[in-house]
């Protein structure tokens, strides 16, 4: 008996399938490209991507074996939602988070829902990477598109209905929007009300591990899929990969390693809206119910990527001419000890809490012996030490004990081994990377009755690899460092300012 996850990303899309013991059969990938029509718009073209969709279910399906298949489910970016007909027409693009429109609305956004009114209700304060600007742009200045459009779906839930499923979205996607009630596990009439947006244009809401529909028997016959199988309500890519890792406890955090290191501690009661709000920290339902998630970030892995292509260009390229992995090479080049590079990495626009724009990144200590391994220890070191900051002023209803990682970066030992001397918890490495589509998987058992629980599906398909372990003496030597660090920002901020006057 095998499950399907499908893990739907703003580039690609990932189709694995899974035997119920956690046995990898067989994995598929399909990338896309988002466009830009105009400075500033990022959209998917959402009838070409959900061609590649159906590409990369239908290779997972016909090489999976004999197995036969027994739910699917779908985890997915989080705030883009596509725009629908009844009969299961797509009407026109998504618009990405990023995307600059919507920008223009966040005033009166704010204007008719002060920070902690939302706060209050759905758990996130306002910004324009959510749906809300979006839906409000496409109602000024796309009328008919709004006015034709029966379902606005995110993507979880538009994969899921272009399957079988009926119309509808789970928990942790609907919170992306900012028009989600957290504690009523509804669309809240109140933020409805005063937004202008019209209930009837938002599916109905689900908990993930729902089992919203089949697959119809057109589409199974088309991608290789058993016609009539269950379609599981999945969730939000940073939830169902929590899932993938087994993060399902409070207490428990995964540590999400890729272009960014995302951290998502797992909570069981809502903290107080001040203390969050103060820190920019968001409250979502987590995909295993009676949970709570929220996100701390920065740009860490986007650093490591500027450091390859800056220092290592042509070894890139060699690496990539003969089908190798660069990383791992200029990861063996870091020295043992703490660098002796201090890096403030505001390289980009920072995370929470502050958020900062008009920042830039800082390389102190360099000599002329500095060799490139200290520079990009150094990188490392930094990003972990701006997240310790974060974790440091996190309300206590929000405990850390360990860390799960998961992402390209978690595939480097010595990457793992700092974080773990840093922030001085103990990290494990879960042995199947695909931990998104795994997430997937484990919430399409639970739903179809494979699992009787999200945890017995844990239990059964999540296998711990490698425990990382703080070392202590090197835990000391970074209490010493992480002190010097936090003087680098106020030191630039005041040099900026300087500049400024």
């Amino acid at each position: 008996m095998s499950l399907l996850g499908i893990d739907m990303g703003t580039t690609g899309c990932k189709a694995v399938v899974f035997r119920e013991e956690g046995t990898q059969l067989s994995i598929a990938y399909e990338e896309y490209d988002f466009q830009h029509p105009q400075p500033g718009w990022a959209e998917l073209d959402t009838v070409r991507v959900w061609e590649q969709v159906r590409a990369t279910i239908r290779k997972a399906a016909r090489s999976a074996g004999p197995d036969p298949l027994r739910a699917v489910c779908v985890s997915s970016l989080g705030e883009a939602v596509v725009p629908v007909t009844a009969d299961r027409r797509i009407l026109g693009p998504s618009i990405l988070n990023f995307d600059t429109r919507g920008s223009e609305f966040l005033e009166q956004i704010n204007a008719r829902l002060p920070g902690e009114d939302l706060y209050r209700i759905n758990g996130n304060t306002p910004g324009n990477q959510y749906s809300l600007g979006k839906l409000l742009w496409l109602q000024k200045y796309q009328p008919e598109l709004y006015r034709q459009t029966w379902r606005f779906l995110h993507w979880s839930g538009f994969v899921s209905f272009m399957l079988g499923a009926e119309a509808l979205v789970d928990y942790s996607l609907a919170n992306r929007t900012l028009l989600f009630d957290l504690e009523r596990a509804d669309w809240s009439d109140e933020i409805l009300a005063r937004v202008g947006i019209g209930r009837e244009k938002l599916p109905p809401a689900v908990p993930s591990g729902r089992v919203v529909g089949r697959v119809s028997r057109d589409v199974a016959e088309e991608l290789g899929l058993p016609p009539g199988i269950p379609i599981v309500s999945g969730g939000h890519d940073q939830c169902c990969n929590s899932v993938g890792c087994g993060v399902i406890e409070p207490g428990q955090v995964k540590y999400g390693m890729g272009t960014y290191i995302c951290a998502v501690p797992v909570f069981r009661r809502r903290p107080d809206a001040g203390a969050m709000i103060a820190q920019g920290l968001s409250t979502e339902h987590h995909a295993a119910p009676g949970l709570y998630v929220s996100f701390i970030y920065n740009q860490g892995g986007a650093l490591v990527k500027w450091y390859r292509d800056t220092f290592a260009a042509l070894e890139r390229r060699q690496a990539a001419a003969g089908g190798e992995d660069v990383y791992s090479a200029l990861f063996a080049e870091m020295p043992q000890a703490p660098s002796r590079v201090m890096v403030l990495p505001h390289f980009t626009a920072t995370g929470p809490p502050r958020f900062i724009e008009d920042s830039a990144g800082v390389l102190a200590g360099l000599h002329l012996d500095t060799q490139r391994g200290e520079i990009l220890k150094g990188l490392v070191e930094a990003t972990t030490f701006y997240l310790r900051e974060c974790f440091e002023s996190l309300p206590a209803e929000i405990e850390v004990a360990d860390f799960r990682a998961a992402g390209g970066g978690s595939k480097s030992d010595a990457w793992l081994q700092v974080c773990a001397d840093i922030l001085g918890r103990p990290f494990l490495r879960p042995m199947v990377s695909e931990a998104g589509a795994l997430g997937a998987a484990i919430i399409a058992g639970t739903g179809s009755g494979v699992f009787p629980s999200i945890q017995a599906g844990v239990e059964a398909m999540v296998h711990p690899g490698r425990l990382f372990e703080p070392d202590a003496a090197m835990q000391r030597r970074y209490d010493e460092r992480y002190a010097r660090y936090r003087q680098l920002w106020p030191l630039l901020k005041t040099y900026l300012h300087d500049l400024e006057v």
